[in-house]
């Protein structure tokens, strides 16, 4: 019989054993967390504050910002920690909760970017009858399936995951928890564990992705119809951030789960895991922020009315529309 230990903690491999490095990559992530907070922070705010940006659209939006918080809060911190402390460790139930966590808000972003797509389809597609399909009780159900089948679905794993026997070793090649990683330590089979993976990503992953895929099909189709140059523009630029923080999302997940294994190594995997939960987090607010006016011209308003409030600074207009709609 095989010598089987019960596991406490997991150690986690760091970016460099190098002190200087360490410190260097702890404030590359800091800033990089801080400006990931800032920017998704800002949108919610704003988003929340302005009446005008009161639709299913930001109401979706706003959603996915707390899902990219709440994602890269779960990794990075901890991250940070290893390289400031060179304390690795990490317990065997913050190990748990990391995973559980890791898989509820990446699966939440995924489903959310799903119903934005369905979002833009009838905006484009139906503009007449919009108001009526996507009504607020509509989009708290939407909002609310998504939730809750990132909850249910993160459970699963979450269980099928920890219920194997972990005693080959306990340093995980990744700087967190993650299944793949943690895979490679059981002594236990998982096979079953594979085949609910590969149930997930085809049934869950594919479905969304076909969801997405007809209904920018369907969108392609109604833009090419559209007779003026200002309706296309207006039309693309309804769609064109979410299909671009989709194809982000996408992009470093493949990347990160689907890559061949000769092109797996400790350096690559670690360069894979950064992608898939740094870089969505960081870049969303930012393309938003960039390809649409409305959020623009609501930060411009907000940005003026708080320095307009300040005692220090003195207010540049009475008027915190002037300038921001020009």
């Amino acid at each position: 019989m095989l010598h089987q230990t019960t596991m406490t903690e997991f150690v986690l491999l760091g970016f460099s054993e190098v002190r200087e490095l360490q410190i260097l990559y702890f404030v590359v992530f800091l800033f990089v967390y801080l400006a990931a907070l800032l920017g998704n922070f800002l949108l919610i705010v704003t988003l929340t504050q302005d009446a005008h940006l009161h639709s299913p659209m930001y109401f979706f939006l706003a959603n996915l910002s707390l899902s990219d918080v709440c994602l890269i809060s779960v990794t990075i911190p901890k991250s940070m920690a290893t390289s400031l402390t060179s304390n690795k460790l990490i317990s065997f139930s913050g190990c748990v909760c990391q995973v559980f966590l890791v898989i509820l808000f990446a699966g939440a972003e995924l489903f959310l970017l799903t119903a934005m797509a369905y979002d833009c389809y009838v905006a484009i597609c139906h503009p007449l009858q919009y108001t009526l399909i996507m009504n607020w009780s509509v989009c708290l159900r939407m909002a609310a399936v998504s939730w809750i089948s990132s909850v249910v679905h993160a459970v699963v794993e979450t269980a099928n995951t920890f219920r194997l026997n972990f005693c080959n070793s306990n340093v995980i090649k990744q700087f967190f928890c993650d299944i793949p990683q943690l895979l490679i330590l059981s002594c236990s089979d998982t096979l079953a564990n594979k085949k609910v993976i590969f149930a997930s990503v085809v049934t869950v992953g594919l479905f969304c992705f076909l969801c997405i895929l007809v209904s920018y099909g369907y969108i392609f189709f109604t833009v090419v119809k559209i007779q003026s140059a200002q309706g296309k523009h207006k039309a693309f630029s309804t769609c064109t951030p979410h299909l671009t923080v989709f194809c982000l999302f996408l992009f470093t997940s493949a990347f990160s789960n689907m890559r061949p294994s000769s092109l797996s190594s400790p350096s690559t995997d670690l360069l894979a895991a950064v992608l898939y939960t740094v870089l969505p987090p960081l870049m969303n607010p930012i393309i938003y922020s960039l390809r649409n006016k409305d959020i623009q011209v609501a930060v411009c308003k907000m940005a003026k009315f708080w320095i307009s409030q300040s005692r220090f600074i003195k207010p540049f207009s009475r008027d915190p529309d002037k300038k921001c709609t020009k």
